[in-house]
């Protein structure tokens, strides 16, 4: 169950509550649409999703919803190949590293916008994991998280 209500600054610089630990397939979901639409409205990452990938978010945000379900909350909902996928959008126009600063810094700020505790730690380091493996395996170059603004 989440805990107590704590003021915290949104994704786009707005108040909120930060509830708790992520402990719930709901959280997961906020957590995602969150994120995704902030990208939608990002000039750096939207050219990517929505030009480049064109992205159908009505098929894409149940994956991704399933996918960190499995991530944090260990259930086994998702089976798919995350590799490929971005392997085949990096062929099509590079990933470069600034499109991963972007994606890894919103990410951060849609968690630390609502949740904190162990599963938003967890959420934070897997996408970095993610991230950096991505950009070693499938876009051939190194990546490291920059220190963001606390």
């Amino acid at each position: 169950m989440s805990g107590s209500k704590v003021p915290g600054v949104g994704p786009g610089g707005d108040t909120m509550s930060v509830s708790g630990d992520i402990d719930s397939r709901a959280d997961v979901h906020d957590l995602v649409v969150e994120f995704y639409r902030e990208i939608v409205f990002d000039e750096v990452l939207d050219p990517v999703f929505s030009e480049v990938a064109e992205v159908d978010w009505n098929e894409h945000i149940p994956k991704l919803v399933d996918y960190w379900c499995r991530i944090l909350l260990n259930t086994g909902d998702y089976a798919g190949p995350i590799m490929e996928a971005h392997r085949e959008l990096h062929a099509m126009d590079p990933i470069r590293s600034e499109h991963c600063d972007r994606w890894y810094g919103l990410w951060v700020r849609s968690v630390d916008a609502s949740w904190a505790g162990p599963v938003a730690d967890r959420a934070k380091s897997h996408a970095a994991s993610v991230m950096a493996g991505m950009a070693k395996h499938v876009f051939g170059a190194s990546w490291t998280p920059a220190e963001l603004p606390v």
